[in-house]
């Protein structure tokens, strides 16, 4: 049980305009004097509900549940209720039902509900409130028929409302002080309202609701007011509920905190409980001083509503001042709304904590009645006086899509209902159509006031869509959804017969087409008939509908059906189609008869038989199949045979198993039930070969211990007996050494060293199997004997073969030998270690004596070596030569015709004889054939080709034969001296050319192959080698102008110098003249001026002329002047500018064009002054030809500019001063 109260709130009680059982009650049960009265408790999901049962043990109902409680003498039970709230009883269709409702204000001005605790039960010896024996429902399952009170019930009564509360004469508060409250929502308060009303119209509109503390003897018509059962007697109702509880008619949830735990009951309320009572009043009251809201901002569909916040008020006529709380925080508020009246059914619509709700979604032109209830807590205050106000209207509501009332060809008759009018009456109506062209373009086609319209002139079977709009005062408003209607067309044509889409047992799917020509808009509907072969009933009608496909069920398996197909439509009904005949599919086979076994069954083989099944599904079987499964669990089934055959033989069956065979049939139909299931064990035979015993551990000298494993075929027993026979090394006749049920034995009595086989047989309750395959050990051995002396055969000078015989074992096979080999006896090593009885010994030294030595190794130890053998190695061909290299060029010299491009030297040192002289040597160049010469050690190679790379190896020769070829020594002759290069002449002026030949770089290294000579011939026809050296240009100087040089060239390298090239002329041009020295400029008169300049000699005859070029300001220059004149007298000079002259010399050929010279330095001609011509015509002709002069001579002087890498140093020298000033400060002011 729980220890907290549920809430208990007025809006959890059921609505009374649904019916509470559903089937018709039974009679009223009498029990002594008068009849028993029955309650039903409603117990929600989630929830459970505790009752005490007649033996005295408690039992636990857990929801959704209806559990009927009887009374034995007939009295309703006392009903206790928590402070604030009230019990009323009340009477419809003969039922009466007991509320607890919370105490309003509305019944009782003061703001205190009486309060009425009835006593506690004076007789405790009253039979109990028990539940009902036959109509007990064991949780959690709902039960619709139960006993009722008195008169008769209604319908069946499913629960969806939260119920009301059912209180005993247990707790009337919870254990933790004041009670619960919970905010109701608008259901509740539906209901609430509802049942106040009810309550008003039997009372007489009088407050105060009686508190139902306990009710009096109750007769067999129920009681007209609540008063009439106020002076009864109550009984002693144990009735508990745990947490959760709810019942249909009463509420115990406050009444379970301890009703199983500490038996409190209703006269044990403590001063506590009462002071938590008195407070929950008093914040009741305050919540409900709520003022009245005020609705603003009124639209058609919506308002916006604001109230302010409940305040103590001063009146304290039922309270003390110390009594009324402080309001708490937070509040939340409850907005409801009603639109039947002010009295009507309210809907919350808010529920917060502000102090405005903006009302949405409502009517137009509707009275509407708003009122709002403050809730702190859990606990609801008393609502607001409601405040009304109308919404403003609208234009009307979308109409519905109007409907065809009628039709024809040509012709269409549509109807429509009016919409809401939103508070203006509607005035017209606005019919559109799309004229049939089903573009979405719409136009009008009626424009007035009536309800329905006949539209004309239309084409049969054609689609039109229409959509319709009303129209008052405020405006239009939206069209309704877009209706497709069609109209009437002709008979439509007979169809094609049906065709068949799939076939069952009992069923075909058949389908059709549409008739050909009937166009898409006519709404043809078809009916398939169908005939049965051999009923006589001709064609009845299977289906009737607009679908082109149908399932007709219900049918005989394989049997033949005819169908045919007639369509219709609003004109008339067409012939109907060509017969169709289709047939329905077989049914699957009945199961075969039980198999049987035929003959004896075999270790490995049975054969079975089966007869077919009694029902063939209405076609022939077509196979049978068998499946079998290995033992009599029957988990895994394997497929065996599957034919047309009654009998089978199973055969590769395991000797005494068990097996279990079953078979079903096929047919066209399908596949058939299993057959009952046929059960067999196959008889045992002796058991199998077991595998060869092994050896368990080592072996010994004179036993051996034998292990083994069972058989892997048992032949269906277990196995009782193995025998081991053992055979001697010698082919003796074999033995019995041990017979027994273990799996191991050990055999003694063995001579050590020897190989012994053994063979295994098992036995079972069938005999002996067959014997195993050998298994042959060996007894424990020992140390081999010594070996004979090893025989030694020399293969080859380098190589000598030794062999050596096998010796005794003792009783393990030799494993491994050790060969020993040296020059001497006491310096032998190990030089071969294997199970060989021979080996080669190789890299040995010709004509060199050797010693050698053998033992033998097994698994039992190391034997003693054999004598020492002496052997001597034959002489052999010399060895490879070695050291080969190239002799230096000054030990070539002395051979006659030496040439470095055919000629190369080779020296070497003498290899090993062999213990043989060496005769010669054999001298390989690769493609040449080998060059044979005397027992020296050097050579020279003539008549080889220039620039050539040889591969040489040499070999050295005696009596016995060629040794090896020393390794490859590449040795390459020098190329011939080069041929002359092609002389150009890539740049020229009047005093020098350059000249370039071959390709390569400009500089080149001293130490390059190939060097060049290049000779001029001088004014006496002599050449004069003018360069000698690696580069392949060079530069000819102080030469004379318009003059011709001849010039060749010559290219040597290691090998030699080569001839000469041709010879080569090139003739230098004309020189331009000298540059002129910077001009002199002196002033005439006002605008006037002389440039004078040196003359210049000519040059070998050619004439000299000048150009005189002046600028004014920062303009280009102009020619002012071009003759053989060394002087010019300017006019015209414009007053406060400069001038700037210059002077070129131009030289004229007599067979070639003008040459010119450099310019002269520019000379600037300052500007003239006014106050020079003021001055005297003498001394201002001085001043100014001094100032000229002076001018001319600091602008000849030529301005000199930093280069590139001086400004950079400049910048890095100030950078590094910088630098140095910011270190002193740093280390000055910083770090000191």
């Amino acid at each position: 049980m729980a220890d907290h109260t549920p809430p208990l709130e007025s809006g959890q009680l059921l609505s009374p305009d649904l019916p509470l059982l559903g089937s018709p009650p039974p009679p009223p049960m009498v029990n002594g004097e008068g009849p028993q009265q029955v309650i039903l408790v409603q117990v929600n999901p989630g929830e459970a509900f505790t009752i005490r049962r007649e033996d005295g043990q408690f039992q636990c109902i857990t929801g959704p549940a209806q559990v009927p409680m009887m009374s034995p003498n007939g009295s309703v039970p006392p009903i206790y209720v928590p402070p604030g709230y009230v019990s009323q009883i009340i009477e419809e269709n003969g039922v009466r039902r007991v509320l607890v409702l919370p105490q309003q204000p509305e019944f009782h001005p003061g703001g205190h509900s009486p309060l009425h605790h009835p006593p506690p039960p004076p007789h405790a010896h009253l039979p109990a409130f028990i539940p009902h024996p036959a109509m007990m429902p064991p949780p959690p399952h709902l039960y619709t028929g139960m006993a009722g009170g008195v008169g008769d019930m209604g319908s069946q009564y499913i629960s969806q409302y939260h119920p009301a509360h059912i209180y005993s004469e247990q707790d009337s508060h919870p254990q933790h002080g004041r009670p619960q409250f919970v905010h109701r929502d608008d259901r509740m308060s539906k209901t609430y309202e509802r049942l106040q009303k009810k309550l008003k119209e039997r009372q007489g509109g009088g407050g105060g609701g009686g508190g139902g503390g306990g009710g009096g003897q109750l007769k067999d018509s129920p009681p007209s007011s609540p008063q009439k059962s106020r002076g009864s007697t109550p009984t002693a109702a144990d009735v508990h509920n745990g947490e959760g509880g709810k019942g249909l008619e009463f509420d115990a949830g406050l009444a379970s905190a301890g009703a199983g735990a500490n038996g409190l009951s209703g006269r044990g309320m403590n001063n506590q409980s009462e002071e938590l009572e008195q407070e929950a009043k008093a914040l009741q009251a305050l919540l409900s001083t709520i003022s009245k809201p005020v609705v603003t901002d009124i639209q058609a569909r919506g308002a916006v509503l604001s109230w302010s916040a409940p305040t103590r008020t001063p009146d304290s006529q039922e309270a003390s001042v110390e009594e009324v709380p402080s309001l708490p925080e937070p509040i939340s508020y409850e907005v409801s709304i009603s639109f039947s009246g002010k009295d009507g059914k309210y809907n919350t619509t808010y529920s917060g904590e502000e102090l405005s709700a903006t009302l949405e979604d409502l009517r137009p032109a509707t009275d509407y009645h708003v009122r709002v209830q403050a809730v702190c807590k859990c606990v609801h205050g008393g609502p607001s006086e409601s405040v009304s106000f109308t919404t403003l209207t609208c234009e009307p509501e979308p109409p519905n899509a109007p409907r065809k009332a009628s039709g024809t060809k040509s012709a269409l008759v549509l109807q429509w209902k009016a919409p809401c009018d939103n508070g203006s009456k509607i005035q017209n109506y606005i019919l559109q159509w799309d004229e049939g062209k089903g573009t979405g373009v719409y136009e009008q086609c009626y424009y007035g006031l009536q309800k329905q319209y006949r539209v004309t002139k239309l084409s049969p079977a054609s689609r039109y869509s229409f959509r319709l709009a009303a129209k008052n005062d405020m405006g239009t408003s939206e069209y309704s959804e877009v209706v497709d209607l069609f109209t009437s067309c002709s008979v439509p044509c007979p169809p094609l017969p049906p065709e068949l889409v799939k076939a069952g047992v009992t069923w075909l799917c058949l389908q059709w087409q549409r008739p050909s020509g009937s166009p898409k808009e006519d709404d043809i509907s078809y009916v398939l008939e169908m005939e049965e072969e051999g009923s006589g009933y001709g064609f009845q009608p299977s289906y009737d509908g607009e679908d082109l496909s149908c399932t007709v069920k219900n049918l005989h398996r394989s049997t033949n059906y005819k169908f045919r197909v007639t369509a219709y439509n609003t004109e008339g009904k067409s012939n109907p189609s060509h017969v169709a005949e289709f047939t329905t599919s077989p049914d699957r086979p009945g199961c075969p008869c039980r198999p049987l076994i035929r003959g004896r069954v075999l270790p490995n083989s049975f054969k079975m038989a089966w007869e077919p099944p009694k029902d063939n599904g209405g076609s022939e079987v077509t196979k049978y199949v068998v499946e079998r499964s290995e033992g009599l669990s029957g988990v895994s089934w394997e497929l065996v045979y599957s034919g047309p055959a009654l009998e089978y033989v199973c055969e590769g069956l395991k000797p005494g198993c068990s097996y279990q065979s079953r078979i079903y049939c096929m047919s066209e139909g399908g596949q058939s039930l299993l057959s009952e299931t046929l059960q067999v064990q196959t008889p045992a035979v002796p058991p199998g070969p077991c595998l060869p015993p092994r050896l368990v551990g080592k072996a010994k000298a004179r036993e051996l211990q034998l292990r083994w494993g069972p058989p892997q075929v048992d032949g269906g027993c277990p196995v009782s007996c193995y025998s081991v026979e053992v055979c001697g090394p010698q082919a003796e006749e074999s033995r019995e050494v041990y017979q027994g049920p273990e799996l191991d034995c050990t055999v003694g009595s063995l001579l050590p060293g020897r190989t012994y086989s053994f063979r295994l047989k098992a036995a079972n309750r069938a005999g002996f199997g067959p014997l195993s395959e050998c298994c042959e050990v060996t007894t424990g051995p020992g140390a081999p004997e010594p070996c004979r002396a090893p025989n030694t055969i020399c293969k080859s000078p380098s190589c000598v073969v030794v062999s050596w015989e096998v010796p005794l074992g003792n009783g393990a096979p030799v494993t491994e030998y050790r060969l020993e080999w040296g020059a001497a006896e006491g310096t032998m090593m190990v030089s071969y270690s294997g199970p060989a009885l021979s080996t080669e010994v190789k890299g040995l030294l010709p004509a060199t004596n050797y010693y050698c030595r053998v033992q033998a190794v097994n698994v039992a130890g190391v034997g003693p070596f054999s004598e020492a053998v002496l052997c001597q190695t034959p002489s052999s061909v010399p060895a490879a030569v070695t050291n080969v290299h190239a002799l230096k060029e000054s030990e070539m010299r002395t051979v006659t015709r030496y040439s470095p491009s055919t000629c190369l030297g080779v020296r070497w040192e003498p290899p090993c004889d062999h213990g043989s002289p060496i005769t010669s040597y054999l001298i390989d160049l690769g493609e040449r054939q080998p060059l044979a010469v005397s027992p020296v050690t050097r050579h020279v190679l003539q008549h080889l080709q220039p620039d050539t790379s040889y591969r040489i190896r040499i070999q050295a020769l005696n009596s016995l034969g060629a040794g090896p070829f020393s390794h490859p020594f590449k040795l390459k002759t020098k190329p011939l001296p080069p041929p002359p290069p092609r002389l150009e002449c890539t740049a020229f002026s009047h005093q020098t050319l350059r000249l370039k030949w071959g390709e390569g770089p400009s500089k080149a290294n001293a130490s390059d192959a190939v060097q060049y000579q290049l000779q001029m011939e001088d004014r006496s026809g002599r050449l004069v080698s003018l360069y000698k050296g690696p580069c392949h240009t060079h530069k000819v100087q102080r030469l004379n102008e318009s003059t011709s040089y001849t010039f060749r060239i010559q290219a040597f390298n290691e090998a030699g110098q080569g001839p000469f090239s041709n010879v080569y002329t090139f003739t230098t041009p004309r020189s331009p003249p000298a540059p002129v020295k910077a001009p002199r400029v002196e002033h005439l008169e006002d605008h006037a001026c002389e440039v004078s300049w040196e003359a210049l000699p000519p040059m070998k005859g050619d004439p000299i002329i000048y150009t005189l070029q002046s600028m004014l300001g920062n303009s280009d220059f102009k020619q002012a002047y071009k003759g053989p004149s060394t002087s010019h007298v300017l006019h015209g000079l414009q007053p406060s500018s400069d001038y700037r002259f210059r002077v070129c010399a131009i030289r004229q050929c007599q067979d070639a064009p003008e040459l010119s010279g450099p310019y002269s330095p520019t000379v600037t001609l300052s500007s003239l002054r006014s106050e020079a011509q003021g001055g005297g015509t003498g001394g201002g002709q001085g001043t100014a030809g001094a100032g000229l002069r002076a001018g001319g001579t600091e602008s000849a002087r030529p301005r000199r500019s930093l280069s590139d890498e001086q400004c950079a140093f400049l910048l890095l020298m100030a950078f590094a001063v910088i630098a140095i000033l910011i270190a002193f400060v740093i280390q000055y002011f910083v770090i000191k």
